[in-house]
């Protein structure tokens, strides 16, 4: 991809200089301090990684490369990843020479095929995603440049080689697992002249008499794009990168880590939660009746799914995205009318409960909605979905720590005893 490996090329040597300089002033200076909470309790807090794709300000929400991702929402996956990758957003040429480069990689090697074929017909969707993932390992550019031989500074462009070799070929690759594994009929081959989300669309196969499914992936695989690097599927992702994996092994690492409840399957128990109270009232239900199953689900020792975030203290502003493209053009839709009424509801409900540190809905409590508008109920596919988008930022990131060439992640740990001795 010449045009995007050009921009990053003149990037590379001023991002290098800028983090010598910077280590080389401040090298010695500390920026945070570690608690035994923090210790036991996940690393919650502790700063020490470094990612300059994204940031996520707690009174704000996810910023791309510095800019307000409510700003960027109409933007289109190739704009996300090129901003990602260089920090800057490409114009309508660039775009389309990215939108081609994906089009002609986007074929799903055949053996790929034969390897899902084989799986138990049962098998969960994100782990014949991710099988899919790891069988084209065979593929991979930095190992085949890695064996020849190469210097560091070089590592990043057989990564970026692998990553758009890999983004290109997600969706088909996903497309078709849905197809298969939900019995919806043959696989759909990509498309020609159609953009990486519209493509996804097309190749799903679903109904879409409003002709506004393509807008809706395009939303969604911009919105779930990156989220700082100390999140589990970043962080995996990164960790098993520093290693000087290839982005197939890398991203199939934080993949892994996505399909975790506490992380990428948290939409679909959104979603799961709207619809009992939908069941439950036989249709959209009044405010009060809605405040009463939501006491009702905080009394009984449960969370609000959707609601509270590690980071934010404000309304994400994908949520926010999601239900404005909702409300814009299913307004009616039982569902999403749901899901518009728990945000007018729900938020109050936590701050008299009091136990919430963040009352506001994250972008998990309105992103389901979408899908099972357009017919896609498949709740078990919809980490799939995530997984295509947030592909974007692991990759993403990979390109740019090979790039400044950040070594390889090793911190330190200590025993219970070592604490408690300390401590004391």
């Amino acid at each position: 991809m010449a045009k995007l490996q050009n921009a990053l090329a003149k990037k590379v040597p001023v991002w290098r200089k800028e983090v010598s300089a910077v280590v080389k002033k401040h090298g010695g200076k500390k920026i945070s301090d570690v608690t035994v909470l923090q210790a036991y309790g996940g690393m919650r807090g502790v700063k020490g990684m470094v990612c300059d794709t994204s940031e996520v300000p707690p009174d704000k929400g996810l910023m791309v490369r510095g800019i307000p991702l409510g700003k960027i929402t109409h933007k289109w996956p190739e704009d996300i990843f090129y901003l990602l990758c260089t920090g800057d957003l490409p114009n309508a040429r660039d775009r389309r020479a990215l939108t081609q480069d994906w089009s002609e990689r986007a074929r799903v090697p055949s053996y790929v095929w034969k390897v899902l074929e084989a799986m138990p017909k049962n098998s969960h969707p994100m782990t014949m995603f991710d099988t899919g993932i790891l069988v084209m390992q065979r593929e991979s550019e930095f190992v085949k440049a890695y064996n020849k031989g190469m210097t560091k500074m070089d590592y990043w462009k057989p990564t970026m080689e692998d990553s758009l070799n890999l983004l290109g070929k997600l969706p088909a690759l996903a497309a078709g697992i849905y197809r298969m594994r939900f019995n919806k009929g043959k696989r759909i081959g990509p498309k020609k002249g159609l953009d990486w989300g519209a493509n996804f669309a097309h190749m799903l196969g679903l109904k879409d008499p409003e002709g506004k499914l393509a807008d809706c992936m395009r939303l969604y695989l911009n919105l779930h794009c990156d989220h700082e690097g100390g999140n589990v599927s970043a962080h995996a992702c990164h960790c098993v990168g520093s290693a000087l994996s290839d982005p197939y092994y890398a991203v199939s690492a934080g993949l892994n880590g996505l399909a975790g409840p506490l992380h990428g399957l948290a939409n679909q128990e959104c979603l799961n939660w709207v619809l009992q109270l939908k069941k439950k009232f036989k249709g959209v239900p009044t405010k009060k009746q809605l405040e009463d199953f939501a006491w009702e689900t905080l009394n009984g020792g449960k969370v609000i799914p959707g609601y509270g975030h590690a980071v934010l203290r404000v309304t994400d502003p994908r949520f926010t995205a999601f239900v404005g493209f909702g409300m814009k053009h299913f307004p009616d839709d039982p569902i999403m009318k749901l899901v518009n009424m728990i945000y007018e509801v729900v938020p109050g409900v936590l701050k008299k409960h009091g136990k919430a540190k963040n009352p506001w809905p994250n972008v998990d409590a309105g992103s389901g909605a979408l899908l099972y508008h357009y017919g896609l109920k498949e709740f078990s596919y919809y980490t799939v979905l995530f997984a295509i988008s947030r592909s974007m930022g692991m990759c993403s990131q990979l390109i740019v720590n090979r790039a400044i060439g950040t070594p390889i992640e090793r911190p330190k740990s200590v025993t219970t005893k070592w604490i408690k001795k300390t401590c004391k």
